[in-house]
C-alpha cells in the first residue's frame, strides 16, 4: 500500500471512496470531502490517499479550524472525513491514514488536531476527550465522549478554548449528530 498526497486526478476516486464507505449517507459526506478541499493551503491541511494496485481504496482530509482561545487564535487542524472503501476496511488503511496525517500535521507546525468520532476508535491514537483539557466543542450537537483532540509537538498549555469549524461543516449540516 502507498499513501500519497491526493493529486487532482485522484478527485473522481476519492469521492467514489467517501459514498461508498458511509453507506446511506455516503453521497453527503463526499460532497463534503470535495468543498472541504478548496480549504487546503500549502502550509495548512492536508489530503492523503491510501493505494493499492493502481486503484485509490482510502483518504484522509485535514482541514483548517480554528481554536479561539483567550490569548489569540490559533490555527488547528480538524480530521475529517477518514473513508476506507468497505472491501478493504479491518485492514489497517485507515489507521495508516490517521498515523501519517498526523505526522504530517505536526511537520507543518499544527498544535492540535480535532474530530468528532468514536471514543473506543481514536485514542489508539493519542486523541483524548477535549472538554477535560480544556477545550469546549463548537455545537452542543457533538456528543461529549466523540469531540476528540490529539496535541502535537507546538501545543502549548494556554492553548485552550472554543474549537471553530469552517463554514463549510455548517453549509452541509455535518456538525454533531444530524
Amino acid at each position: 500500500m502507498e499513501l500519497r498526497p491526493e493529486e487532482p486526478a485522484d478527485h473522481a476516486a476519492v469521492h467514489h471512496v467517501h459514498r461508498e464507505a458511509f453507506g446511506d449517507d455516503g453521497e453527503h459526506v463526499a460532497t463534503l470531502a470535495d468543498d472541504l478541499r478548496g480549504l487546503l493551503t500549502p502550509t495548512s491541511g492536508l489530503s492523503l490517499v491510501a493505494v493499492e494496485d493502481g486503484d485509490i481504496v482510502g483518504h484522509v482530509l485535514f482541514t483548517r479550524g480554528i481554536l479561539d482561545a483567550p490569548e489569540r487564535l490559533v490555527d488547528v487542524l480538524v480530521l475529517s472525513p477518514i473513508g476506507v472503501l468497505p472491501e478493504h476496511q479491518k485492514n489497517g488503511i485507515g489507521s495508516a491514514l490517521i498515523a501519517r496525517g498526523l505526522a504530517l500535521a505536526d511537520e507543518q507546525g499544527a498544535p492540535a488536531v480535532f474530530l468528532e468520532g468514536s471514543p473506543g476508535y481514536y485514542p489508539r491514537f493519542g486523541f483524548r476527550p477535549g472538554e477535560p483539557l480544556g477545550f469546549r466543542k463548537p455545537s452542543l450537537r457533538i456528543p461529549d465522549a466523540a469531540f476528540q483532540v490529539r496535541t502535537l509537538s507546538t501545543y502549548e498549555p494556554w492553548m485552550t478554548g472554543t474549537l471553530v469549524y469552517p463554514e463549510i461543516f455548517w453549509r452541509h449540516d455535518a456538525v454533531g449528530l444530524r
